[in-house]
């Protein structure tokens, strides 16, 4: 009588760890942070993940929605102040300028971003804790809640726009031209250019954000919103 074998697997690797929503997130947060946005796309995800595409769509309907996934797990290092009317302002500005700093990391999620409406729950988080200063600082709800979209619109696009042009190449030359341009503008023919000249260059980035910043509240804060318009018919 012959022995018994004994069976052998055929799998050489410990079993698959069961798929997630919360799993293909971090897996293309860590794809991104090493290697860019870019690099990140359904197919990859599923060679990391050991599964195929397909199966991802289950837990990440397109693109659009895995780039906002990412977006609000970043969201969750934001730090979020209570809505205190001394502090209001310096509040605000600064939680703006920590969501620009943080999409200038990332300066390909900033240019899907523009094009997204972010539902998660950071995200809200966010939304609702700017709602939160405007009103501490005495802002009608309605100019809050119409102000609320131009500010975070603001740092989005202030971040997508300085990460585009480190990625594209000769924006630097451009711009360069462009800066020359300006400072070599005859004044005859532009008067206003050449009073203003020094003060067009002057200003650090991160001075210049808190300024627009700043500058935008203060048109929020003072600006009603129009009577809403009645739909005809």
């Amino acid at each position: 009588m012959s022995p018994r074998r004994v069976p052998v697997s055929r799998r050489d690797r410990p079993a698959k760890p069961p798929l997630s929503r919360d799993g293909a997130v971090a897996v293309a947060l860590r794809i991104m942070h090493e290697e860019g946005l870019e690099r990140v796309t359904m197919r990859r995800l599923a060679t990391e993940l050991d599964t195929g595409p397909a199966s991802l769509y289950v837990y990440v309907q397109n693109m659009a929605e895995l780039h906002g996934a990412i977006l609000d797990e970043l969201l969750a290092r934001l730090h979020l102040p209570p809505a205190d009317a001394d502090r209001w302002h310096d509040e605000l500005v600064g939680l703006l300028c920590a969501y620009t700093r943080l999409l200038l990391d990332h300066p390909s999620l900033a240019r899907s971003v523009l094009t997204l409406r972010p539902s998660g729950r950071h995200y809200l988080r966010l939304v609702d804790t700017i709602l939160g200063l405007l009103r501490a600082g005495g802002v009608p709800i309605g100019q809050a809640a119409w102000g609320v979209d131009v500010l975070l619109q603001l740092g989005t696009a202030t971040a997508a726009e300085h990460g585009t042009r480190g990625e594209v190449a000769g924006a630097d030359d451009e711009r360069q031209l462009f800066v020359m341009a300006l400072r070599e503008a005859p004044e005859p023919e532009h008067p206003n250019i050449a009073e203003a000249r020094d003060d067009l260059f002057s200003g650090a980035g991160m001075q210049r954000l808190t300024w627009a910043f700043t500058a935008l509240i203060a048109g929020v804060r003072s600006t009603a919103t129009p009577v809403p318009e009645i739909a005809e018919g």
